[in-house]
């Protein structure tokens, strides 16, 4: 591919840093438990879709004024920080079986699209991904290619295509386990409340970390 090199360098990277666990995973298995695959794949596509935004944003030199500015960086911090905040809290909501045995009443699914855009937002507003692909991807770039922006872009596109493979896989698998443990009349509730839980201090956990982090030297 013109103007980019160590393709299959690149690929193995990227696969390693997309099955690191994160706020975008811990979303994903999230919604997969509760709703199945379906809704697994709505957050996951939506992961994607906030990742190649952030890659055509880097190809245009949006991410480089993160990168370069500090208020930028921290405005941004702080906006990225209260959405995982407060989505993890909305998580930790989430009802537990009665103490009787009988699961409470509950709630109605979350529409795709909801579901979309939360894989989105919790993927779009975190700057540290802006400046990942500011830092990763150059290095793949070569220093003659006749257009940068373009290698940029593919090496984006495929970053997250192959991002999104994996996230779907993670998807299927714990949709998997949730009807497997549904058909052997397992109790799918209780552990779809606690995983939803689990996701909801992690998010919360990351959103902390997030307005915490130092923005970046100029």
């Amino acid at each position: 591919m013109e103007g980019i090199h160590d393709l299959p360098l690149f690929i193995g990277a990227g696969l390693l840093l997309n099955i690191t666990p994160g706020a975008d995973v811990a979303l994903i298995a999230a919604r997969s438990s509760a709703q199945g695959f379906r809704a697994g794949a709505a957050a996951a596509l939506g992961v994607g879709a906030g990742c190649m935004l952030h890659a055509l944003a880097a190809a245009l030199g949006v991410s480089a004024l993160l990168a370069g500015s500090a208020t930028a960086f921290t405005v941004v911090r702080w906006v990225g920080a209260a959405y995982l905040v407060w989505l993890g809290l909305s998580m930790l909501r989430a009802r537990a079986p009665s103490p009787g045995g009988a699961a409470a009443a509950p709630p109605p699914p979350m529409r795709w699209a909801r579901v979309f855009a939360q894989g989105f937002l919790t993927n779009a507003l975190n700057p540290k991904v802006a400046l990942f692909f500011l830092a990763f991807v150059p290095q793949f770039i070569d220093a003659q290619a006749p257009n940068k922006a373009l290698a940029f872009v593919m090496l984006g596109l495929i970053f997250n295509v192959n991002g999104t493979l994996v996230n779907l896989g993670f998807a299927w698998g714990i949709s998997a386990l949730r009807a497997r443990l549904r058909g052997g009349k397992g109790r799918i509730g209780p552990i779809a409340v606690w995983l939803t839980r689990g996701a909801g201090v992690l998010f919360v956990a990351l959103g902390l970390r997030l307005a915490l982090a130092a923005a970046p030297e100029r």
